[in-house]
């Protein structure tokens, strides 16, 4: 603390007094000249104060050194974070973002317990999707309905709702052409040229309708006269939107980035919905409307058109690759547990403010023959409280509860790392799998099929056949239960991850963790008692010892406080003449003693044994941590070892196998028997490569597990 004095005096400078100028004040700052104060020698130089009275340079007792270091450290959820910000311009963001995320992956290795997150503009249109996702088919399907009362007919009203799939193209193609990308304005802009492009077509089959029940039967006849006397409404609908949001359109001023896409859908969106009004959907109407003899082309018609709209509606639900750490951050933000876990934390910390109940205060009125024969009144209250150390004490365990809690969750996220990135290499092993017997499938395929032509032309006896087809249904029965495998892990992984996304692991790993990649950090056994766990096992230690000093503190009195009014009726001990009006007070003061104190004492007594008894857990905890980290670091190197020699030697055999059983096969030099037992011995090597590169991912992720901080 000396030595850091002299240093901020030498270089910040100290307040040492006040100058006085007349009426104005300044403070004596001392420090060192500005030549004295420039290079790193100065500081290295600088002269510290000794006890004994001598002076020596700084660099006798402290490494001086420049180094790179951030500005700042700033904290969210308790993690240190650092923020990276950006404008985008001349593009959409989500596709920035997933540049970003893929430079990111390929470029960046990040060290474990270390991730990246996408906000800002990024996160608000992540959720301005969501949102979107339901309004917008809860407006379609309003709009449907509507369309049905108004019409009291399904079939017209999903003929007038094929407006929308291709006012959409329109509204697309419009964005294509202007080069604007998607956005949420674009989104709210498809909603409203929804509306306006149902609305030519419930003007134009209005008035067929209308037609129809004034005697018109030819069903041509009704469309030309209802869409020459309907033309000028639905081009007017249709002008009118487009020229109140062509301003929008041609914005360049603030705001347009928001104008410019909603103008834009909408404009487009109406020039094809009004062609769609004006050509198609008369022809939809003469085919829908036909009698009896057009009834086979009635189904066609609506076929076609349900078509059209299932379309409008189709949500690909695709597979999304995901890197490990994605998925972990993903888990670690979405998963239904570990949210529980926090709302528990945040409960148990709300509990902190119940350490100081007060009981109910007691208020109290008596009237008799309290003090004389005459009838006399009595009120009061009497409040009884705790001995203050008792609040104290309940402050502490609960604020000692909380951290626990909060130290759970730490745990509760060290395992959900763990789930994520076992359940995330059993899938990418049951690819690996997977990739292995196709491989095999197709040799023997081949092989069966040269079988079944040796066999058609006698050259070869059933036996050979027979062995094809037998080793082509072995390998088909284990891709069945491998894909049946595959699908409870990736049931168990979305589980995890509790998104609507299907995510599987992606083979190159935004982390640069394939199935072959290595996912194991540098071992620090240091590391061992900074784990959640042994922190949480910690924290009950403190626990046990809060508990212990509330018992002790019941032994403290409680304290009582009373006050009385009463009044007397007749002459009093100073020969004064009373009414009955209260007037003579009293104040209580009390102590509730805690004499039989024996229940209370054997209360302490068992604290002070779950003390002991804690601490012992924790011991034996991570004397078993230290043990299974122990294991897992001699898995992980006997694993490694198997690797290398797979690597370096038996996989490269396994090939020349492969190659040269399949040459000698083909020139008759070995039968299909040694065939197929040089191909299962070279299956069976990559088959346990694939074995050992998922018992070395384990160990690995074991070892993460136990070195989590």
């Amino acid at each position: 603390s000396n030595i850091n004095k002299v240093i901020n005096i030498a270089f910040a400078g100290q307040s040492s007094g006040m100058v006085y100028e007349d009426e104005k004040r300044f403070e004596l700052v001392v420090r060192l000249s500005g030549e004295k104060r420039k290079g790193l020698a100065d500081v290295q130089n600088l002269l510290i104060g000794t006890p004994n009275g001598t002076q020596i340079p700084l660099s006798t007792v402290a490494n001086v050194e420049i180094v790179e270091g951030p500005n700042q450290i700033q904290r969210e959820n308790a993690h240190r974070r650092i923020i990276v910000g950006f404008n985008v311009r001349g593009r959409d963001i989500q596709s920035m973002v997933t540049e970003v995320q893929q430079k990111a992956a390929q470029q960046i290795k990040l060290p474990p317990a270390y991730y990246i997150t996408y906000g800002g503009a990024f996160e608000n249109l992540e959720a301005a999707k969501k949102r979107l996702s339901i309004a917008v088919p809860v407006s379609l399907l309003l709009i449907l309905l509507m369309l049905y009362f108004a019409f009291n007919s399904m079939k017209q009203g999903l003929l007038i709702y094929s407006a929308i799939p291709l006012s959409a193209i329109g509204g697309i193609l419009a964005l294509a052409i202007r080069g604007i990308p998607f956005s949420i304005s674009a989104g709210v802009g498809f909603i409203a040229l929804f509306g306006v492009a149902v609305l030519n077509g419930i003007v134009l089959v209005a008035e067929f309708n209308r037609l129809k029940k004034e005697g018109l039967k030819d069903l041509k006849r009704i469309v030309i006269e209802g869409t020459r006397i309907r033309l000028r409404p639905v081009l007017m609908t249709a002008f009118v939107a487009s020229l109140g949001f062509l301003p929008m359109a041609l914005s360049t001023g603030e705001g347009a980035e928001v104008q410019r896409p909603l103008a834009t859908v909408v404009i487009g969106g109406l020039l094809l919905a009004t062609f769609l009004t004006l050509f198609v959907l008369p022809i939809l109407y003469i085919m829908f409307e036909k009698g009896i003899s057009s009834k086979r082309k009635q189904p066609i018609a609506t076929a076609i058109l349900l078509v059209v709209i299932l379309f409008s509606f189709t949500n690909t639900n695709a597979q999304t690759p995901i890197g490990l750490n994605a998925a972990i951050d993903t888990a670690l933000k979405n998963n239904l547990t570990l949210k529980n876990e926090k709302l528990r934390s945040q409960y148990q910390q709300q509990l902190i403010k119940t350490s100081k109940i007060i009981p109910p205060t007691t208020v109290f009125g008596e009237v008799g023959q309290i003090n004389s024969f005459y009838i006399d009144s009595k009120f009061g209250f009497a409040q009884t409280i705790s001995f203050p150390k008792v609040y104290a004490s309940q402050k502490t365990l609960l604020t000692e509860e909380w951290k626990s809690s909060a130290l759970n969750v730490g745990v509760k996220e060290a395992e959900l790392k763990k789930q994520v990135a076992q359940v995330y290499c059993a899938l990418l092993y049951l690819q690996e799998k997977k990739t292995l017997l196709q491989k095999n499938d197709s040799l023997f395929a081949e092989f069966l099929r040269k079988a079944q032509l040796r066999f058609d032309k006698g050259e070869s006896n059933i036996l050979e056949k027979a062995t094809a087809e037998n080793q082509r249904g072995q390998i088909g029965l284990q891709l069945s239960i491998l894909q049946q495998d595959m699908d409870l892990q990736q049931i168990q992984f979305q589980l995890l991850l509790n998104t609507s996304t299907v995510f599987i692991p992606d083979k190159k790993d935004a982390a640069g963790i394939g199935f072959k990649g290595d996912v194991f950090a540098d071992a620090d056994t240091s590391l061992l008692r900074a784990h959640p766990a042994m922190q949480y096992l910690q924290q009950q230690q403190q626990i046990a010892v809060a508990l212990t000093q509330v018992e002790k503190s019941k032994l403290q009195p409680d304290l009582a406080f009373g006050y009385n009014l009463m009044s007397i009726k007749g002459v009093g001990a100073n020969d004064k003449t009373y009414n009955s009006v209260p007037q003579f007070q009293s104040v209580q003061i009390g102590l509730g003693i805690p004499i039989f104190n024996s229940g209370q004492k054997a209360k302490i007594s068992a604290a002070k044994d779950k003390e002991a008894l804690i601490a012992n857990e924790y011991d034996v905890n991570f004397k078993n941590l230290e043990a299974a980290y122990k294991t897992a670091i001699a898995q992980y190197q006997k694993y490694a070892l198997a690797i290398e020699y797979f690597e370096t030697t038996a996989l490269k055999n396994a090939d020349v196998i492969t190659n040269t059983a399949n040459k000698q096969f083909l020139n008759g030099d070995i039968n299909y028997l040694e065939w197929v037992m040089l191909i299962n011995q070279a299956v069976t090597i990559e088959s346990d490569y694939i074995e050992a590169v998922k018992n070395r991912n384990a160990s690995a992720i074991e070892i993460n597990f136990f070195i989590t901080n």
